[in-house]
This record gives C-alpha cells, sequence and structure tokens, in this order.
C-alpha cells in the first residue's frame, strides 16, 4: 500500500504532497523534511529505493523516488509493494503530467496544484494505484477540465442574468477560471452584469 506521495524540489520546499494515512500536519511537515534530508543526500548513482524514515515507519516502509530536474517524486509504501512497480508508476506520473503541461516544470506543480491532484487521484486513490494506462487518465483529466469549464461557464451565465451586487459578490472568482478570450466571446467583462 501506498502511503503517502511527496514532491518536493531540490531545497526541500514541498511541492505537492498526499498521505493516505493520518497524520497531524505538524507530523505531515516532519515527514517531508526527514524524507527530503534522506533521499537529497544519496549519490545520483544509488539505487533509487530506502529504507523509511522513523516518522513514516521506519524498516516496515520503503521510499522509492526518482529525480527529475529539480523536482524528487517520491513514494513512501509498505513491503507489500513492487519497488520496480512503483518506479513505473512514478514514471508514468511524470510523463502523464509532462503531456498534461506540456513540458512540466516546478511552476506549473505551484500554479495548478488541484489540477497535478485530480492527475494523481485518477491513479492512486486510497493507497491503491487504479490506473497507469497514460492515455485512459489523459482521457479522464481531460473530461473533468471540459466538465469544470460547463460549470464555470453555466455559473457565468446565472451570473449575467443576476444584479450587480449580488453578481460582484462571486463573479470574479468564477471569470479567474475562464481565459481572457473566453469571457470576451461570451461578453464578460471583468464582473458580471
Amino acid at each position: 500500500m501506498i502511503k503517502a506521495i511527496l514532491i518536493f524540489n531540490n531545497h526541500g520546499k514541498p511541492r505537492m504532497s498526499k498521505f493516505y494515512e493520518h497524520y497531524t500536519e505538524d507530523t505531515e511537515q516532519q515527514i517531508i523534511r526527514e524524507t527530503f534530508h534522506l533521499v537529497s543526500k544519496r549519490d545520483e548513482n544509488v539505487c533509487n529505493f530506502l529504507e523509511g524514515g522513523l516518522l513514516i515507519g521506519g524498516s516496515e516502509n520503503k521510499l522509492i523516488y526518482r529525480h527529475y530536474a529539480t523536482l524528487y517524486f517520491v513514494f513512501c509504501v509498505d513491503s507489500s509493494e513492487s519497488e520496480l512497480g512503483i518506479l513505473d508508476l512514478i514514471q508514468v506520473f511524470v510523463e502523464t503530467l509532462d503531456k498534461c503541461f506540456e513540458n512540466v516544470c516546478e511552476l506549473d506543480l505551484i500554479f495548478h496544484l488541484d489540477k497535478v491532484h485530480n492527475i494523481l487521484a485518477e491513479m492512486v486513490m486510497g493507497g491503491m494505484v487504479l490506473e497507469t494506462n497514460m492515455s485512459e487518465i489523459i482521457t479522464q483529466v481531460e473530461a473533468q477540465g471540459k466538465m469544470e469549464k460547463s460549470e464555470t461557464l453555466t455559473l457565468l451565465f446565472i451570473c449575467q442574468s443576476m444584479g450587480q451586487s449580488q453578481a460582484s459578490r462571486f463573479s470574479s472568482k468564477y471569470l479567474k477560471l475562464c481565459s481572457e478570450d473566453e469571457q470576451s466571446f461570451y461578453g464578460f467583462g471583468t464582473t458580471c452584469g
């Protein structure tokens, strides 16, 4: 079972974390720091598996990671998971991110964290691997994106039919979800009304 999925940069700044067991927020932060120190001090030419840190279960768990450019992708797993299978899963995750963001970089993870979590949710749920087929994952994420855009446009049309005072309270939140071209195409300015 997958216990946690962590992404952090070369300086230890967390860019994404997903825990499949309950920990307090302080403990989660300590796990991230401990994992960074364990993984970052290793040479590039050693294997990508190591014993888990004390906070995440010690020798009962493993840390399986890959280092891409400025980011570490770390999966904390129990002994029932295959190390090579998890390495492949990390590769599929990164390649999927790369396809969805057209050459993914650290800034994509910072500014589109919700989409990163959606991609991950198509692959892993409750610590169990659901899907490893990149085409299927991308299809589901694109369908979800279309549905979100449709909901946004529906809300914008509702907003347009409201009075100025009601609409201005929540319009700016939903207008951020549409590009400027879409806003002008549908006749919206910076506020509804």
